[in-house]
């Protein structure tokens, strides 16, 4: 079905998926004066600002092979058979980010990994933001990255970058790039794991001589260090060590105490774990990434030290909702899949657990350690909770299947006095919610009725 009739024109773009992304795109063709199409496979409804034809229904290559290019949202699958059928034919097929590439002149800091991005874009953004000229956010945060692109564009843009940004992109060369993770996730819109870390390293593809590049410290990453050394890039890393070894991360004390540190020139600099409002030696990672990516940038060492003393966290990454019914709660929707929560539950040495959701095909087994050395009890939510309860089973841990949040969290404030609760669920949320941010704040606003009965 189409709301319009096509026409011809021999440099004219079609744009696939017309969600935030698709409607970011369309918005900066238009202000370049460049014709373009829209299309989707779900009813939208489009602003009237974008003024374009919509097409909607399934997605067939025939129809698109009469365009000069096809940009594709992130939302849709890149192996989409009609997306493979007119990238075959030679159409060129990217997705925002190579149009981003294109046509941005400033510096670019990129952050991507499985965990953590968003946390650590909206440090940068904030430390940066303290500069003459500050920067501007976006990419997989906030502000779609076209939209960032003005009449005036601004001197820094810092993106939160995903796999499938990054898999239909060649253009992007960041000045300061960081990759935070490679954990299974995504399993249901990459073909493979390898595909999945073929798209995430993509964000070093271009760099060369002057650009500087943040790894994680451990070893499966010598390989990539030397090869970008090879072309010119200082090559930063980051991780659990010494302070001596990294340029960032967090350190093991002889007292049993952690501390964060990141380096000002060839100084090092520190923080007490204690000192952090933020919970958790994962998040803490993410935060020296923060501080060494805004030293390198001139960001002062007290502005530093006073932004991450003062951060505390995102809504839904581990998020302290503060004593209610005698223990503490935490809201780490963000968490959906098994290593997340495996981190999440590592900052606890013993915790009520609250877990369950879509699975996306990933293993939760590989949780049984952390389940069994931090977890007291589990309450499983979610329409197919018999991996969970077989996870459960497997540590020893006790564990009920609850029907919903609410419920979930009535008997956990039942539970071992004192013990704080932890939702951290593991997996997806659109068997119950619409994404993790309604999840979370269903949870929130659970734990808030507790308050008022007690």
């Amino acid at each position: 079905m189409s709301t319009t009739e096509p026409h011809m024109s021999e440099q004219l773009t079609a744009i696939i998926g017309m969600g935030k992304t698709g409607q970011a795109a369309a918005r900066f063709l238009l202000r370049e004066g460049m014709a373009c199409e829209a299309f989707d496979e779900k009813k939208v409804v489009l602003p009237e600002a974008i003024d374009v034809p919509l097409h909607i229904g399934k997605l067939k290559a025939a129809s698109l092979k009469r365009f000069s290019r096809i940009i594709v949202s992130p939302g849709i699958n890149w192996d989409h058979p009609a997306l493979v059928e007119v990238r075959a034919s030679g159409i060129p097929t990217y997705g925002d980010l190579e149009l981003f590439g294109e046509h941005y002149h400033g510096d670019t800091i990129a952050i991507t990994g499985t965990n953590g991005k968003t946390t650590t874009v909206s440090l940068i953004s904030t430390m940066l933001d303290t500069l003459p000229g500050g920067i501007e956010a976006g990419g997989n945060i906030g502000t779609p990255m076209l939209d960032l692109l003005g009449d005036e564009q601004p001197s820094r843009i810092v993106l939160e970058l995903s796999s499938f940004q990054l898999e239909r992109a060649s253009q992007i060369r960041p000045r300061w790039a960081a990759l935070l993770n490679i954990q299974p996730d995504h399993a249901d819109m990459h073909a493979d794991a390898a595909a999945y870390r073929a798209a995430k390293l993509r964000l070093f593809a271009k760099q060369g001589e002057g650009d500087k590049a943040m790894l994680p410290a451990d070893s499966e990453w010598n390989a990539l260090a030397d090869e970008l050394r090879g072309r010119g890039v200082y090559v930063r890393r980051f991780g659990i060590g010494a302070a001596e070894e990294l340029d960032s991360g967090v350190q093991l004390l002889p007292d049993g105490s952690w501390q964060l540190f990141w380096h000002h020139f060839h100084i090092p600099e520190f923080i007490s774990s204690d000192d952090l409002p933020s919970k958790g030696i994962h998040q803490h990672q993410n935060l020296a990434v923060a501080a060494q990516a805004a030293t390198d940038y001139g960001v002062s060492a007290s502005v530093v030290h006073q932004a991450l003393t003062s951060f505390r966290g995102l809504p839904h990454r581990l998020q302290s909702l503060g004593f209610v019914a005698g223990r503490e709660w935490y809201n780490d929707s963000k968490a959906t899949n098994p290593d997340a929560a495996i981190a999440a539950l590592k900052s606890f040495h013993q915790v009520i657990w609250i877990c369950g959701g879509l699975r996306k095909g990933l293993d939760v087994s590989v949780m049984k350690e952390a389940v069994a050395s931090h977890v007291e009890h589990v309450y499983i939510i979610g329409k197919d909770p018999g991996e969970f309860v077989k996870l459960a089973d497997a540590a020893g841990v006790p564990s009920s299947f609850v029907k919903n949040m609410d419920q979930a969290v009535r008997q956990a404030s039942m539970s071992q006095d004192g013990l704080p609760v932890l939702l951290s669920p593991a997996a997806a949320s659109q068997d119950q919610f619409s994404d993790y941010a309604e999840r979370g704040r269903v949870f929130v606003d659970a734990v808030k009725a507790l308050e008022k009965k007690s």
